[in-house]
């Protein structure tokens, strides 16, 4: 008598004792990425730097995780998630702690590289582990809570550099995130297993490095272009050029390699493709309301940056809460891509509201972001637990890393890009678009509303998901009396 076991694992570990390690080294990633947006200027008053060059403890930290994501997820088919979680997490705390005592900007430059080097591990060997050392049943559970610490770190990080940052200065944040990484390393080491990986055969370094650099050369251009307004100038579409053409030679890696980097058959997987595309069209509205809006509400309404980021807290409390209860719909046999559908028609109607509301009354912002965060809740959580139900065994890290770096590229992609639209419609845009825009802020209006035309492409890719695994429910044989 039993229930189905996650086949890649050689032994499971209790769920409440996996996630007291898992939870809180989710949580250090999006607070570090975020934390550091409301100090910059600090940053840049104490080493008289420019704007553009303090960015780049932004841009230098998002593109080191970018390249690392899907390097990490191929590494994770081969080697023991002990050892890559202490390896990952040790080079977090040297980044951190470089950056905390760093005498000038270039080496807290270079600190956060660091740090983004190993924190981009951690959202792909979270997953992993939950898929590999929990009992199938049980790791939709766990993926709902990991999915419920990255939006609780996300609703968290503005707030804590906000406010530890202008209490205690900013190099306390370093401090602390140095400290919380060197705690876990122990405890990752006590509760992780490592479970048999796919040691055979040689690690395709080429096709390794082709991929990162088209991750980062796309972001790295997209990132040039919110800053020269526009993608006419060589520093934006030289590197996405560039990024381009390193995607096509991954292509052609993966044609040609005996043992390729990306196995073949996860660009032929329709299911794995549909997953992989709603959660970056997903993500990059989500992640682009919660940087708008502040600035919305900064410009417009008249807030302090701290007060700003107060407003977005709504958002993340609604995903943390719902996420491990979404989580126990997907552990019921509930199908992600249905419920995934409903939470990209959730998220669009947030983006129509504040399309309306642009410019009007916070509180009415707060209650949108609350429903973009529930909206949210009900597309990242089933989609990633059904990514590790399609993926064979021997290629969950790969997928994983490639669907988690489809994500991080969505959530940087999308601030950069409609950054850009907003800044054409701010010197073009003397009425909005939407015809029940309160008329206080145009260009918001009109770039809300095209975030809201991103849900098409989403939904579509979303009711594909959903045939797929509707599908693979029908074909997968009833239970037999041993396994009631």
């Amino acid at each position: 008598m039993g229930s189905p076991v996650n086949p890649a694992a050689d032994a499971t570990v209790p769920l409440p004792r996996l996630l007291l390690v898992l939870v809180p080294a989710m949580l250090l990633i999006p607070i570090t990425s975020d934390m550091v947006s409301l100090v910059l200027p600090s940053i840049a008053d104490q080493f008289a730097a420019s704007t553009a060059q303090v960015a780049w403890l932004v841009t230098g930290f998002l593109l080191a995780c970018a390249v690392g994501i899907p390097i990490y997820g191929r590494m994770a088919d081969r080697y023991g998630l002990r050892l890559l979680f202490t390896a990952a997490l040790a080079a977090f705390a040297a980044g951190s702690l470089i950056c905390a005592v760093a005498p000038n900007l270039v080496l807290l430059v270079l600190g956060r590289i660091l740090t983004g080097a190993g924190g981009a591990a951690i959202p792909v060997l979270v997953i992993v582990a939950a898929v590999r050392l929990l009992p199938r049943e049980k790791s939709a559970i766990g993926v709902g809570f990991i999915a419920a610490a990255g939006g609780a770190g996300t609703a968290l990080g503005p707030a804590i550099g906000g406010g530890l940052g202008q209490a205690l200065g900013w190099r306390a944040l370093f401090w602390i995130m140095t400290i919380a990484a060197v705690l876990l390393i122990p405890a990752i080491r006590r509760v992780l297993t490592d479970p048999p990986t796919r040691r055979g055969g040689r690690l395709d370094v080429l096709g390794g490095t082709l991929l990162g650099a088209s991750a980062g050369l796309v972001l790295f251009g997209i990132t040039q272009a919110e800053g020269t307004r526009g993608f006419t100038g060589s520093a934006s579409w030289g590197p996405l050029l560039a990024g381009l053409l390193a995607g096509g030679l991954v292509a052609w890696r993966t044609r040609t390699a005996a043992q390729p980097f990306v196995p073949p058959s996860l660009f032929a997987h329709r299911g794995y493709l549909a997953a992989v595309s709603v959660i970056f069209l997903a993500m990059m509205v989500n992640l682009t309301a919660l940087v708008l809006l502040p600035l919305l509400l900064i410009e417009v309404n008249g807030l302090t940056p701290a007060q700003g980021s107060l407003v977005m807290i709504p958002g993340g409390i609604a995903l943390a809460v719902l996420s491990p209860l979404v989580g126990r719909l997907g552990a019921r046999g509930v199908n992600g891509g249905a419920v995934a559908l409903v939470g990209l028609a959730v998220i669009a109607i947030s983006m129509l509201v504040l399309s309306t509301i642009a410019g009007a009354s916070p509180v009415l912002a707060g209650l949108a972001i609350l429903t973009l965060g529930a909206g949210f809740a009900l597309v990242v959580t089933p989609v990633t637990s059904a990514v590790s139900q399609l993926l064979p065994p021997a290629h969950i890290g790969t997928g994983v890393g490639i669907f988690q770096g489809a994500q991080f590229l969505g959530a940087g992609a999308g601030p950069a890009l409609f950054g850009v639209v907003l800044s054409v419609r701010q010197s073009g845009a003397s009425e909005a678009v939407n015809p029940l825009d309160t008329g206080l802020a145009a260009a918001y209006s009109d770039t809300f509303l095209v975030l809201a035309l991103v849900g098409v492409p989403a939904m579509g890719a979303a009711l594909r998901l959903r045939t797929v695994l509707a599908a693979r429910t029908q074909q997968r044989p009833e239970p037999s009396a041993a396994d009631v």
